[in-house]
């Protein structure tokens, strides 16, 4: 029994940046556009779940041993390898799709907490808005996600939830693996979103940047002392990485099978409002359905905005050559904390432009989705290649698959402009 209880320990000690990544993928425009997608088209896009495991594990697995065996971030391997104008190009794409994201993220956390306080969420948004500001700037994402990474625990309601409301299990089996398609332009732009939020620009450059933290932490502060992993610390990764990644699907799965069992069994197929959202929780929580659905979304704003904030902190600093981390105190990374607040204003900015709250959520799910396919070939590329890997590249698996995500992901944004 000790025996057991050691390695169950172990296993979640080990556990770092994959796990945070994962959680993060979750966020409040993740949610809203599994909940959107599950009460439009039911249980027929619950094999998506299935379907994108594999893709998002192999990404970010990638992603990780890329800044574990380089010592640098994407961005900054990036720099060393391609020209100016990849490297930029790169940043651009991220840079448009976090600050939309961005926007959406907190728009939904104003637009959540105007369901139990009544107070308009244009006043919600800014608050929420500097709070995270000043969290980044005095303490540290890691206190962040030690505080908030429990309100996220809320999401596994909509778990609970699927049961109370007894669903056509036999359709639900079928829906999960069977795969089925709709040649409309809503359901290829909820495919779109979907894989878009869970194979998402942030993830990468994020993923191998915690990487390369990890390693600081640990005492390897110059480059040379990080670059290269053992075979433990690469086992390690893979474990992180895909408990991470199965965390985020195992939430996406119920949220989707929740609204669909409830919202669009009901005849409720298309979300506006994040009450019309909140009202999948209603079975389980009743009244309390807003406030459930609240805090989840909340906690899973104050993890992910910080990684959307974060990452474009870290491209934009290894891009240029900038030293700063969200381990560093404001006034030793000056800049890379300037871009946080950059983007985060800019973000806040769109909130004040008449966009409805939900539809910016799912649309810049699906913004992620259109935009991630260039990114993930270049990590294809860079982890494949010899000069940068070494012995560690890529199995032909690891190369298939992610070339695979690649096409995929453009496929489905191709399809949903041609319908």
């Amino acid at each position: 029994m000790a025996k057991h209880k050691y390695r169950f320990q172990r296993f979640f000690r080990d556990l770092g940046p994959g796990l945070i990544t994962g959680a993060a993928d979750d966020d409040p425009s993740g949610i809203s556009t599994y909940a959107v997608t599950g009460a439009a088209f039911g249980y027929s896009v619950l094999w998506t779940a299935l379907f994108s495991f594999p893709l998002m594990s192999v990404v970010q697995l990638m992603c990780a041993r890329l800044g574990m065996v380089t010592g640098k971030g994407f961005a900054g391997v990036l720099r060393s390898r391609y020209p100016r104008w990849v490297v930029w190009g790169a940043c651009a794409i991220l840079l448009v799709a976090n600050v939309v994201n961005i926007g959406a993220d907190l728009g939904g956390m104003g637009e959540v907490t105007k369901l139990v306080t009544g107070v308009s969420s244009l006043v919600w948004t800014p608050l929420y808005a500097l709070f995270i500001c000043s969290l980044l700037i005095w303490t540290s994402y890691r206190a962040i996600a030690r505080i908030f990474k429990y309100l996220t625990l809320v999401l596994f309601a909509y778990v609970i939830t699927a049961f109370v409301v007894h669903p056509d299990w036999k359709a639900v089996l079928w829906s999960t693996l069977v795969p089925h398609f709709q040649m409309s332009h809503q359901y290829w732009a909820a495919l779109v979103g979907i894989l878009g939020t869970t194979i998402s620009p942030y993830l990468f450059f994020w993923q191998a940047s915690q990487e390369v933290e990890e390693d600081v932490a640990k005492g390897r502060v110059t480059l040379e002392q990080r670059k290269g992993s053992t075979k433990g610390e690469m086992r390690k990764a893979r474990i992180d990485v895909l408990t991470g990644m199965f965390f985020s699907n195992f939430v996406m799965y119920f949220i989707i099978l929740t609204t669909g069992a409830t919202l669009h069994a009901s005849g409720k197929t298309s979300i506006t409002t994040a009450g019309q959202a909140a009202e999948a929780l209603r079975p389980l929580a009743g009244n309390g359905a807003y406030l459930l659905f609240t805090l989840g979304l909340i906690g899973a704003g104050m993890l992910g905005v910080p990684v959307l904030a974060g990452s474009c902190a870290y491209a934009i600093a290894e891009a240029a050559q900038w030293k700063g981390s969200l381990a560093k105190r404001f006034h030793l990374a000056r800049e890379f904390y300037a871009v946080i607040a950059v983007s985060m204003l800019v973000g806040l900015a769109l909130n004040y432009m008449g966009f409805n709250a939900v539809k910016m959520l799912f649309w810049s799910a699906v913004l992620n989705g259109v935009l991630a396919p260039p990114l993930i070939v270049l990590i294809v590329l860079l982890t494949g290649s010899v000069a940068v890997m070494g012995k560690h590249r890529n199995s032909a698996l690891m190369r298939w698959l992610g070339w695979i995500a690649a096409g995929v992901m453009t496929g489905a944004a191709v399809a949903m402009f041609v319908t």
